[in-house]
């Protein structure tokens, strides 16, 4: 028996309302090209829109001019998506809530990941959206989820309640030293002054 290997998000679909909806709402407000549209292939009476996050993936919604946007929360019943997060840059999440707030969107304001900070609203079909912004570059080399998983491990073995700075910091600093020579017998912290 072999895995069938994923090698990242291909698209997220949603069930969109109106074209209109979709288009102000993943490129007028979360700045997504809208890259292309076709029909529904599987049903004539929708649309297909076709968004670009920002990593050349797609975030895709099925429209149909005879639904209108709910204003409810999307279920989030067990086996249903609770939200959908994208990333954003620091300066971009350091202009988020003002930038919610001129539009009246209601949101969570700024929440404290620990490694990351979110701001939480809904779209205007009900799903909870999330922008997040890492607080961390990885090494040349490394991702995101690379620094993660160093920083779990260090967690972990401290007995700590979540992933804080401090854990991240030291996780650069394991990857780069297992990953980078150096000439010196002796890489721990100095004080030169």
């Amino acid at each position: 028996m072999q895995k069938l290997q994923s090698q990242g998000v291909h698209h997220i679909t949603l069930v969109g309302a109106g074209r209109q909806t979709s288009i102000d709402f993943w490129e007028g407000v979360l700045g997504m090209p809208f890259i292309f549209e076709q029909p529904n292939l599987d049903k004539a009476s929708e649309s297909h829109l076709y968004f670009d996050p920002g990593d050349g993936r797609l975030i895709t919604v099925f429209t149909d001019e005879g639904r209108a946007p709910a204003k409810r929360r999307t279920p989030t019943d067990t086996g249903c998506v609770h939200h959908i997060a994208f990333a954003v840059s620091r300066v971009t999440f350091l202009q988020a809530v003002a930038r919610l707030d001129e539009r009246a969107i209601k949101h969570s304001g700024v929440k404290d990941r620990g490694f990351m900070d979110s701001i939480y609203f809904e779209d205007p079909l009900g799903l909870l959206i999330e922008l997040a912004s890492y607080r961390f570059e990885p090494p040349a080399g490394f991702t995101h989820a690379d620094v993660l998983m160093e920083a779990h491990g260090l967690r972990v073995a401290r007995g700590d309640y979540n992933i804080a700075e401090v854990h991240l910091a030291d996780a650069i600093q394991a990857l780069v030293e297992r990953s980078r020579a150096t000439l010196s017998d002796d890489r721990a912290p100095k004080n030169p002054y």
